[in-house]
């Protein structure tokens, strides 16, 4: 009896409240969580969306019914209702205002309907409301506007974000989808497009959309389907022998089990990890993603998310973070741990005061260094949260240059903590250069140490360009070569070919060993995953790659000097394969201690470009297809006991393939025997 008197007190508080001037925000905070009454709804709803006043009703249908696609729209609003179970009379006047609506929306917005679109699925509660049908389209319009993202297409901006958000949170189980190639589009769509209608029941609908429309945050769905995936995660690693169909299925079903009464809690933990979350993405893509933009539009902030690495946070909220003043107590917000990735002359010329300096350098210099120092950086990181310092963070937020040629580095550091899946790792768009342009005049008594001599940003040309720690020496600059040539034409898919390192490096688990002399070429390694695999559904655009500039610095040579050297021991006519599936006519040239490969130039006969020179020692897998085997791969990388990081890798067509694996091979085991002696 009392629990029906309170709830009878809360709809009259309700209804006076909705007769004066209150808003969602009002309703929200007084009345957080609790049940609208079904009598109530469409009118807290209507006022969510500012549509109480008359103006908005002036919607005129027309009732004409002549779009290209009319008779797809027609089939789908029949099938629709039909699964409803309502009378013959409701069905027809159901289908009536279906297809009104959705007619008159298509031709007012000059929008194509399509199906599978989540339309119909979101119409579908809003007239489950018997409103008029002008307030019911007027409802249809506004959800549309205001909370379905714009380009819910297959591999559309929204999943990408999603993706991020999923890495951000959850690393282990974004990789286990990564490695199921188990894109967020294949699995979340109908959740965005719908609002969840489209999984959801009726009354699990209605409870999360009265939460939702007072909220009224257009980015809660992305959090939403975040803690949807993240309570199911030990269900979905469990299907680790499953199918790709058939998690994919189990995925896009999971809403069907929300009920109405766990809703309250569902949303609550939306809300929690929206506050775990940096909120650059938010500024940066509202107005492509819910503004004005057209469907299928492009934008900067759009396309950097795309290929993204992890979460980016801007300069501002990184700034803004380091400034601002926590409640050590408090388990909610985001606490940035910056860890500066720069080179130490760079680091010493101004950082930010709360900056832990890790040198990227030292990832393929000095890898026991680097190595040791990612130890003090996570051991110091402890001890700040430990001391409730200002430096402290439960969130690692990494800072490059701003500068392509380093911040390559800084991605592969990136990447090594994604791989090992640690928690809550971000990085800041445009690196230094972005802080120092967003402190501007602040600089001098914002940054540590700066000095305006030896600052990049202040003094461009204040560094040699010769000094190694600034400019990679040409074997390094030949590992990072060709990532950085195509980051520039074909940034996506690098950031796909880096997912594969990160949620993958060692292929499926078998024991880790070179290829034998005795293993039949392209068998060894077909059940691994490859590292920066060229996928046969994924065709590059045919451009090159490599930018002019990137060939002029290369070394030029002649090729008959090259093959005439004492210590050069066997050499392979080959093709250079890209990341884009182009192929260059090359030269595989082998010695005791390194492989070289000869790109020639079309314009110069007799002369290449030495593109590659490795070390044997820093080969630590050799690969090839199955249905290719003369495609071989050089996998380059450090290993660490039993465990194998591969950084970087050159693929080559041979015809010799066989051959050439197996002089690779035996000069490596003979190296080895020759160290262990």
């Amino acid at each position: 009896m009392a629990v029906e008197e309170d709830e009878n007190l809360w709809a009259s508080e309700l209804e006076t409240a909705l007769l004066g001037d209150c808003s969602p925000a009002d309703i929200f905070t007084k009345w957080k969580g609790k049940k609208i009454p079904d009598s109530l709804r469409a009118d807290v709803w209507q006022m969510c969306f500012d549509l109480q006043d008359k103006k908005y009703n002036s919607v005129v249908f027309d009732d004409i019914f002549d779009l290209p696609e009319q008779k797809i729209l027609r089939e789908d609003c029949q099938k629709f209702v039909d699964k409803l179970g309502n009378d013959d009379e409701d069905k027809v006047s159901v289908i009536s205002d279906l297809e009104s609506i959705l007619t008159f929306y298509c031709k007012s917005t000059k929008l194509k309907y399509e199906r599978r679109n989540g339309w119909i699925e979101i119409l579908l509660p809003l007239i489950a409301l018997k409103l008029q049908r002008t307030e019911t389209y007027n409802l249809f319009q506004a959800i549309i506007n205001r909370f379905i993202p714009r380009c819910c297409t297959k591999n559309g901006i929204p999943f990408h974000l999603f993706r991020l958000l999923l890495l951000y949170h959850d690393p282990q189980l974004c990789s286990f989808l990564d490695t199921k190639k188990i894109s967020p589009d294949l699995y979340c769509m109908t959740w965005f497009q719908s609002l969840f209608a489209a999984t959801c029941n009726l009354n699990a609908i209605f409870a999360m959309w009265d939460l939702y429309f007072q909220k009224s945050d257009p980015f809660f769905v992305f959090f939403l389907a975040l803690v949807m995936m993240v309570n199911a995660r030990e269900q979905i690693m469990d299907m680790k022998n499953e199918n790709k169909e058939s998690i994919v299925n189990a995925l896009v079903s999971m809403p069907c089990a929300l009920v109405a009464d766990d809703v309250t809690d569902f949303c609550s933990l939306a809300q929690y990890h929206a506050l775990k979350t940096p909120n650059s993405f938010r500024k940066d893509l509202a107005d492509f993603m819910f503004g004005s933009n057209a469907h299928g539009a492009t934008d900067a902030e759009a396309v950097t998310v795309s290929q993204a690495l992890c979460l980016p946070v801007s300069a501002e909220e990184l700034v803004a973070n380091a400034e601002s003043t926590h409640d050590s107590d408090s388990l909610e917000g985001v606490r940035f741990f910056l860890v500066d990735c720069r080179p130490a002359e760079q680091y010493n010329s101004g950082h930010l005061p709360t900056a832990f300096h890790l040198d990227c350098n030292l990832m393929l210099q000095e890898p026991a260094a680097f190595s040791t120092a990612v130890q003090g950086l996570l051991s110091a990181q402890r001890q700040s949260l430990a001391a409730r310092s200002a430096a402290g963070g439960e969130h690692l937020c990494f800072l490059g240059s701003g500068r392509e040629e380093e911040d390559q580095y800084t991605h592969m550091v990136v990447a090594s903590f994604l791989q090992k899946h640690t928690h809550y790792v971000a990085m800041v768009t445009g690196g230094y250069q972005a802080i120092h342009d967003y402190l501007a005049d602040d600089v001098g008594t914002s940054l540590q140490e700066h000095n305006p001599q030896s600052c990049l940003v202040c003094m461009p040309g204040s560094i040699d360009e010769e000094s190694e720690t600034i400019r990679p020496s040409s074997s390094s600059q030949d590992l990072f070569g060709k990532i950085s040539a195509v980051m520039k034409s074909k940034s996506a898919e690098v950031k796909e070919k880096l997912m594969d390192y990160i949620v993958n490096p060692n292929g499926n688990q078998s024991v880790e060993r070179h290829v034998s002399r005795n293993d039949k070429v392209g068998k060894r390694y077909r059940n691994m995953a490859p590292v920066f695999s060229i996928d046969d559904d994924h065709e590059g655009d045919g451009s090159n790659t490599e930018s002019p500039e990137e060939d002029e610095r290369q070394e030029v040579t002649s090729i008959q000097a090259w093959l005439k050297k004492p210590e050069i021991v066997e050499s392979f006519r080959c093709k250079e394969v890209k990341l884009n599936k182009r192929m260059y006519d090359s030269y595989l040239l082998v010695s005791e201690s390194h492989i070289f490969l000869l790109r020639e130039i079309p314009s110069r006969e007799g002369y290449a470009h030495v593109v590659v020179k490795r070390p044997l020692s820093a080969i630590v897998k050799i690969t090839s297809r199955k249905k290719n085997p003369k495609v071989i791969t050089f996998n380059y990388g450090t290993r660490e006991g039993d465990e194998l990081n591969v950084m970087d890798m050159d693929r080559i067509f041979i015809p010799e393939a066989a051959e050439a694996t197996k002089l690779v091979t035996t000069l490596i085991l003979e190296s080895l025997k020759e160290t262990k002696s």
